[in-house]
This record gives C-alpha cells, structure tokens and sequence, in this order.
C-alpha cells in the first residue's frame, strides 16, 4: 500500500457516532459524525459534509476524509447516499442524482439544527461522483458556504459521453435501448440486472482504469460490504436505473454557485482529470484548481501521503472561519 494507503484509518482524537436523518422524501439517511475530541459543545462550531465515491459506502474514502478534518477542528458528517449502505432506498443500489443531492441538502439540515454547529458555516466536500452531486446540490443551497471536490467524476458526462468523450451517440442510444427494455423483464417479476461498477477478477485483458479501481474495492485496502448488499453487488448500480445520469448536467449554471467558493482537487494522472478541468473552466470566481503530482484519481481516495489536507484545512478554515 504505497504512499500511505489507509482508507480505514481511526482516529484517538475524534469521536465518532451514528447519526440518521430524514431527506425530504422521508428516506432515511445514515450517517456518521466526527467530532474532535477537545470539543465545546457549549460554542458554535463549522462543519463539513462529506460525501463518498460513486457506488461506494461512507466507509471507503468519505470516514477517512470526515475523521482527518475533523482532527483539524471541524465538526463533519459522513454519509451514505440514499440506495447504498445504511441509507434507505429501494431498489438498493439505485442511481437518482436528484435524491444524492438532496441527501447533502438534508445532511445540511441536520448539521444546521445542532446546537454547536453554526449553520453560517457549513461546507462540503464530495469524492468523486460525489463531487458532482455536491455541486448540483450547492446550486439550489445557499447554506453550503464552500465546496470543495477530490478526483472529481461528472456522472452525467461519464455516462453520455464516456470519458474522453470516446462514447458515440449510437452507443449512447444502444445502452438507453437496453435499459428500457430491460423495464420490462424487472415490471414483470424478473431478475434484476446490474451494470458497471468494479470487475470482481482481473486477467490479461482487464483495463488499467478498471485495475485502479479493482485494487481499492476489491482488496483489503477499501473492500467493504454493507450488510444490505453482497460483494457480487457492491460498486454496481442498477442497470435500468443507471440511465438517469443521462439526463445529469451537474455542471449547468455551476457559475451561479459564485461568490460561494470552489475548490477542485485532482490528481496529475487521473483518468478523470477532464471533470476538474471542466468544471473549474465553466465556475466563476472564487474558484481554485489543485493537481496533485504523481497522483491518480484512486490515489486520492485513501493514500494519506498524497491527499492534500493541509490545502483542505486551509480552504475551508478560510471560508468557514476555523
């Protein structure tokens, strides 16, 4: 596990407890809340929501970030998205990025109703897909005072377009095709099918990109199975559902989040970079576009020696008054 790989990393400093909340569809959202050890609670406090990669669970990358920054003296929240882990929702792993974004606008809620968080000073910050629900959520609350992404996926570009824009629009349509038809056979009492997601073996064929990811979801480094799914399941959305990020425009109008600020974190040689990139290009000031030498996108999920908390600590310190 180089540069400090430590996705499960624990804290004697924090203290940690299950929270649930209700979005406004009523589902119940779990999460996690850090809390420095050294806390007044009688005080009001910042607070950081943080959200977890696309087809992961609070435990992989979202505790680890909520924990370091809450030894750096911020209350923060780590949740899972509706349909995944501990969260509500059924068909489990289903993809609704209106309903993710309202689970950051739910968690701001929560956070914004405790006696030592000063709703004044709530951010957030989302890892990969999560970066792109945080910003479609940021555009319709203003209580979310900074935003700040790592290793960013826009899943709506992903998924129309596939990364480097290399998907055809003949493409595109053969795969909303076999969504809709699959409808029918899941309408009628059949099997659920599954898509995408991480391969569960690697061979001589296995892409570099889906290799990158196998070593974090699938190894000891990030494995984790919440008890509402299977490892045969876990990263893998459903493949009728799947097709709702076509029509996902995070980054639309992302110019009016302004003058709330931005910060974009990527890897120097993540395959995802182009996400960052695009988002920094369309948001007005203030914005900031961070690249992390020798870093890939998974890199920045949990390897603690590349991660730049200092430069999140400084962000959010600055916006949300530390």
């Amino acid at each position: 596990m180089s540069h400090g790989a430590d996705n499960f990393y624990e804290s004697d400093q924090v203290t940690v407890e299950k929270v649930t909340f209700k979005n406004q569809y009523q589902m119940e959202v779990v999460g996690n809340l850090f809390i420095p050890r050294d806390f007044d609670r009688a005080e009001k406090h910042p607070a950081i929501v943080v959200g977890h990669p696309m087809g992961a669970v609070k435990e992989q990358s979202a505790n680890l970030y909520a924990t370091k920054m809450a030894e750096r003296g911020f209350v923060t929240l780590s949740l899972d998205l509706s349909f995944w882990g501990e969260s509500e929702g059924q068909p489990r792993n289903a993809v609704s990025p209106d309903i993710y974004a309202e689970d950051f606008s739910a968690a701001v809620d929560f956070l914004g109703t405790r006696a030592f968080v000063d709703r004044e000073r709530i951010g957030a910050l989302g890892i990969c897909g999560s970066g792109s629900f945080v910003i479609s959520a940021a555009k319709i609350d203003p209580r979310m005072k900074a935003i700040a992404t790592v290793s960013m996926y826009d899943m709506g570009a992903a998924n129309r377009h596939a990364l480097n824009e290399s998907q055809t629009l003949e493409q595109r349509k053969q795969i909303i095709a076999e969504a809709a038809e699959q409808r029918y056979v899941e309408f009628t009492g059949g099997e659920t099918q599954y898509t995408s997601g991480t391969v569960h073996e690697l061979d001589e064929n296995t892409h570099p990109i889906q290799r990158e990811f196998y070593d974090f979801y699938r190894t000891s480094r990030g494995e984790y199975t919440p008890e509402s799914s299977s490892p045969q399941l876990t990263t893998h959305p459903t493949l009728t559902s799947n097709v709702k990020f076509m029509n996902f425009y995070p980054f639309e109008d992302i110019e009016t989040i302004s003058p709330r600020p931005m910060l974009f974190i990527a890897g120097e040689n993540a395959h995802s970079i182009e996400f960052s990139e695009d988002a920094y290009r369309l948001a007005a000031e203030p914005k900031e576009l961070v690249i992390i030498p020798d870093a890939g996108h998974v890199d920045l999920y949990d390897r603690v020696d590349l991660i730049p908390f200092d430069k999140l600590e400084a962000f959010f310190q600055s916006h949300l008054k530390l």
